[in-house]
């Protein structure tokens, strides 16, 4: 009877043995399955971080690009309408030219008129034009 009851209990500590071994590869299972599903879920949302970030920084090169384009046509536009302000600036310094030097020819003729009118003679009138003009040959 004692010997029954040894084999009975070291058959009911084996089958607990073998059943405790089943359960402790099932929870190792389960455990390697759901470890094996979060780190997928997580490469999942690092995966399309990552697609993310890459078309990121495409768009941030493509900016640049345009930035930099845009800075180059804005730097001939500036450049060009300098130059126009400057011969804007030459037409006008020639305009002003022009009637200045209309005026002083308006008034040289005018005195001349004046002048010759006044003079009896041809000699006074050259000698007195000679002198206006600063010719010291006579």
């Amino acid at each position: 009877m004692l010997s029954r009851l040894l084999k009975e209990h070291q058959a009911k500590q084996n089958e607990r043995k073998e059943l405790q071994e089943r359960r402790r590869r099932e929870a190792i299972a389960a455990a390697t399955c759901l470890t094996e599903a979060l780190v997928d879920h997580l490469n999942v949302g690092v995966a399309q971080a990552y697609i993310n970030q890459r078309k990121l920084d495409n768009e941030v090169k493509t900016l640049q690009v345009q930035a930099s384009q845009f800075a180059k046509q804005t730097a001939q536009w500036i450049n060009m309408v300098e130059n126009f302000n400057q011969a804007l600036k030459e037409i006008g310094d020639v305009e002003n030219w022009a009637r200045s030097i209309e005026m002083d020819m308006r008034t040289i003729a005018t005195a001349l008129e004046y002048m010759h009118k006044g003079f009896n003679n041809r000699i006074n009138f050259y000698i007195f034009l000679l002198k206006i003009l600063n010719i010291s040959h006579v």
